[in-house]
């Protein structure tokens, strides 16, 4: 038996109807063909679908569609403005917070969520936050870079930030 929910996704209202054991992951995948959200382990480990839910960051693979009913949802495909990338998705390429790229939209996601709450983090602050995500290829030196490099940039700061 299939469910209505109302939700605003990346600014824009979506009426769906879902089956009551969907989750939100699916929902933005499937439903939405919203594929930047990554599917990685399917237990909130990995942070690989990481999304925004109400300004907060939350694991979409461990969360029904029906939660979510009322509350808006950004993916990473929502931060860019006017085909211009977010300072953050800015960053996370140009100080190579990348590898195979599958956990960098949870990454930028988590990331950007962060200094929402917390303009001023430190890399510390950084590596805690993002001790949620896990990636696979890279060390987390260039990852921690661009979060920095990404909050000085949201930040109107042009200057880099050293990760420590």
């Amino acid at each position: 038996m299939a469910i209505s929910l109302r939700l605003t996704v990346n600014g824009k209202p979506v009426d769906v109807q879902v089956e009551p054991h969907t989750l939100l992951v699916q929902l933005l995948r499937e439903q939405l063909r919203l594929t930047g959200t990554h599917v990685g382990c399917d237990t909130a480990q990995c942070g690989a679908c990481t999304v925004h839910m109400d300004g907060r960051a939350v694991k979409s693979c461990n969360m029904l569609a029906l939660q979510a009913d009322g509350a808006s949802v950004t993916t990473i495909e929502g931060l860019a403005t006017n085909g211009e990338m977010h300072p953050m998705q800015q960053a996370f390429r140009e100080c190579h917070g990348l590898q195979c790229g599958f956990c960098t939209p949870g990454m930028v996601m988590a990331a950007t969520s962060l200094l929402a709450q917390q303009p001023n983090a430190d890399a510390h602050a950084i590596r805690e936050q993002l001790d949620g995500n896990l990636c696979r290829c890279t060390g987390y030196h260039n990852i921690v870079r661009a979060v920095q490099q990404g909050q000085a940039a949201m930040q109107g700061n042009v200057a880099t930030a050293s990760a420590e």
